[in-house]
């Protein structure tokens, strides 16, 4: 069940200048004016599904035990894609099935999806192109409210899932990419400690694209001014930064740049 004090999330690409995140949480508040509201982020990249996918995957375990995570970035609203809530073991989620709850999928054992079908949980509109407000807002909201998972909709066993990208590891070798650009411009890729432990990689040597790095520094104050460096971040990954620069711009390096380490 969701906390006595219920906590909700926004992760969206709405941005601050229109009415979208307002509206959204207006109905929240409408329908559950004890609720608790937290703002991610408004400024995921237009329709960048897999943005969406890893803000939210690095921060959702920080929040309280029942927290109800809401997350709109929903290229594909008012077609037939469903609108879904996931209960994890200690989380909820309500989101599209577009695949932008992946990570979740991946990283979550215990889950129960179903689709949001239920009118009763939902806002009349006369159009199809504001879910956020009409559908998602209010299931969380109710949700909040210790609406039982079955009153909405039915179970489904075969939610989208987009392909995210995995490292392959061979002997002494770690091939992943870059998923994310902060908005310092590092570049943070999918290649974890855990991973860099397990492949027996001392000192290694990082190749992405073409730019070379030695060795890892242990945090961005070590940094050279100009040079590409490396380090572990707090959420344990291998991430990739000009001490402050943005690398993503001044070495044209992008999501789904191939990060190779040698050791």
């Amino acid at each position: 069940m969701p906390p006595a004090l219920p906590l909700i999330t926004l992760l969206t690409d709405f941005g601050a200048k229109d009415y979208f995140v307002a509206s959204m949480k207006g109905v929240i508040l409408t329908i559950h004016p004890a609720a608790r509201i937290e703002d991610v982020s408004h400024h995921i990249t237009p329709h960048r599904i897999d943005e969406a996918a890893y803000c939210l995957q690095a921060c959702y375990r920080t929040f309280p035990e029942g927290t109800v995570h809401v997350v709109v970035v929903d290229p594909g609203v008012g077609s037939h894609r469903r609108p879904i809530l996931v209960k994890t073991g200690r989380y909820y989620f309500v989101a599209p099935d577009n695949g932008v709850l992946t990570p979740i999928l991946n990283l979550e054992e215990d889950v129960e999806i179903r689709e949001i079908e239920n009118q009763r949980y939902q806002l009349q509109s006369p159009g199809a192109t504001f879910h956020g407000r009409d559908v998602f807002a209010p299931a969380a909201a109710w949700l909040a409210k210790g609406t039982a998972l079955s009153s909405f909709g039915r179970l489904i066993a075969d939610p989208v899932r987009m392909n995210w990208p995995q490292p392959r590891m061979t002997a002494r070798t770690i091939i992943g990419e870059i998923v994310y650009i902060d908005r310092f411009g590092n570049l943070i890729s999918n290649i974890s400690q855990t991973q860099i432990e397990a492949g027996q990689i001392g000192r290694p040597e990082i190749r992405v694209g073409e730019y070379l790095i030695g060795n890892l520094v242990a945090s961005y104050s070590e940094g050279q001014v100009d040079v590409l460096h490396a380090l572990i971040n707090s959420n344990g990954m291998l991430e990739l930064f000009l001490k402050e620069r943005p690398a993503s711009e001044c070495l044209k390096v992008g999501v789904g740049a191939v990060v190779e380490m040698n050791g």
